[in-house]
């Protein structure tokens, strides 16, 4: 085989994604890595990058475009490094996910009836926007272009390179709105961005989070700095943005963050009230809920509503199961199984989000469920009720070895596991085998339309080994 070298240029197939939306071929059964090229496409490209089981090449030329491919919607798809799926149809982007999953739990987790147990996925093909305008929170940098003018807009794939947008097309169309609001207010009153390289400036990001039920709408300004200078003209303009707008949406909230660290992180710790209230509320089903700046909750609330109903589905409540709850959150599974079980606990590492679970408990009259603060997998041990059901949506690093190991001495009748990566879930349904649960069903749901992340939601139960 041919060593592969820098510039050299190849011509491929390209037949499969990564989880980063990037193209799969081979060349000589060397695996070649190819942003922005579809399956299907026969391209010719350029290795930019080698190492010893694979490589990087960019796209020079598509030889014949893939029958999957279309012409994303968005002037910056390309550039920006949100969006990794819009070059193709949503139809072949749902099946690449479902075969993702499916393929995970097959060949990490060793279900090899897989196929059948699968219960379909759920997309947004229903909706009057299909697969765009559906996320209820949106994080915009703030930065300065080459001419010296004020910008927001997201990073590019890998760097920290503002690329200007004027609208996202999977959020909000009233972030438009907003973030020129933004930029207006700070050319006209001299409020100067934030500059990464010598950590001064001001302007970080403007942050967004929208209740599509209930329209309430809240701006958070991230700056650099103990306040906000020139907060009340700001207001002005971002009421005036609102009306603009029009719409059922209303300004409820406009908090400023402060975060004068030199970090990635976003969000601070530390942020007061400009406007409003400290928070927004939505509903999933009829449940409601308060979101503040820093609260975890679902992205797409389209989605999640049938993502909890599944959830609910599978934990298959009569009215009389105690369930557990871990990683908890703000109680949004935790309230949406409250209706149907007879005790819900759930447990959470960020006192923060306790705090908001046990309000949204009260906000919503729920009386029967109970929240606490700690590691799911030492709490877990000291609750006193045994569990007939348990609930566990963890970050995508799954769950920690310790939790499962608890989970299989609990030895609950049911266990509902809602993941957000594939291959993790997959990693925990094996040692959960191992520990005697079965894998009962699996369902596929379409949370991140437009890139390659995608939400699970699995049925295990446990068996008494005399029957396995």
């Amino acid at each position: 085989m041919k060593k592969m070298k820098k510039n050299d240029i190849y011509e491929i197939t390209i037949e499969d994604m990564t989880e980063e939306g990037a193209g799969i071929g081979h060349i000589d059964g060397m695996a070649v890595f190819v942003k922005d090229t579809a399956v299907g496409d026969k391209a010719k490209i350029r290795i930019v990058k080698t190492k010893k089981t694979y490589c990087f090449g960019r796209l020079e030329e598509l030889i014949t475009p893939s029958p999957y491919r279309e012409v994303p919607p968005c002037p910056v798809a390309r550039q920006c490094g949100g969006c990794t799926l819009q070059h193709m149809t949503y139809e072949k982007e749902l099946e690449l996910k479902k075969d993702r999953v499916i393929g995970c739990i097959k060949r990490i987790g060793g279900v090899d009836n897989a196929e059948e147990l699968f219960e379909g996925i759920h997309g947004l093909q229903e909706r009057a926007d299909g697969c765009y305008r559906y996320r209820n929170k949106m994080q915009f940098p703030i930065g300065i272009d080459k001419e010296g003018h004020i910008v927001t807009g997201f990073y590019a794939g890998r760097t920290h390179s503002i690329i200007p947008v004027d609208d996202c097309l999977i959020g909000h169309p009233v972030n438009s709105f907003i973030t020129k609001a933004v930029i207006s207010w700070a050319e006209r009153y001299n409020v100067p961005a934030y500059d990464e390289k010598t950590c001064k400036g001001i302007l970080r990001h403007v942050l967004t989070r929208i209740g599509f039920k209930t329209g309430e709408l809240m701006v958070c300004m991230v700056i650099n700095a103990k306040e906000l200078p020139y907060s009340e003209e700001l207001l002005s303009y971002l009421t005036k943005a609102v009306e603009d707008y029009g719409g059922n949406i209303k300004l409820t909230s406009v908090i400023c963050n402060i975060n004068r660290e030199n970090t990635n992180r976003i969000l601070g710790d530390k942020e007061y009230t400009i406007y409003g209230k400290s928070y927004i509320e939505d509903l999933i089903g009829d449940v409601r809920f308060r979101i503040s700046a820093q609260s975890f909750y679902q992205v797409n609330p389209y989605m999640t509503e049938q993502l909890y109903d599944k959830a609910l589905k599978y934990a298959s409540l009569s009215g009389t199961e105690k369930v557990w709850d871990l990683y908890c959150g703000i109680g949004t599974i935790s309230l949406f199984l409250a209706k149907k079980a007879g005790k819900v606990y759930g447990v959470e590492i960020v006192p923060e989000a306790v705090k908001d679970a046990k309000e949204n408990a009260s906000l919503n009259g729920i009386e029967n469920a109970e929240f606490f603060t700690g590691k799911a997998e030492e709490l877990a041990k000291e609750l006193e009720e045994r569990a007939d059901v348990v609930v566990v949506d963890p970050p995508r690093k799954g769950c920690d070895a310790e939790l499962i190991n608890t989970i299989i001495d609990i030895s609950p009748e049911r266990l509902v596991y809602v993941s957000c990566d594939p291959a993790t879930l997959a990693r925990d349904i094996k040692l959960l085998k191992e520990g005697g649960f079965e894998l009962m069903r699996f369902s596929v749901h379409d949370q991140f339309s437009r890139g390659m992340n995608v939400e699970t939601v699995c049925l295990l139960k446990k068996y008494p080994m005399d029957t396995r």
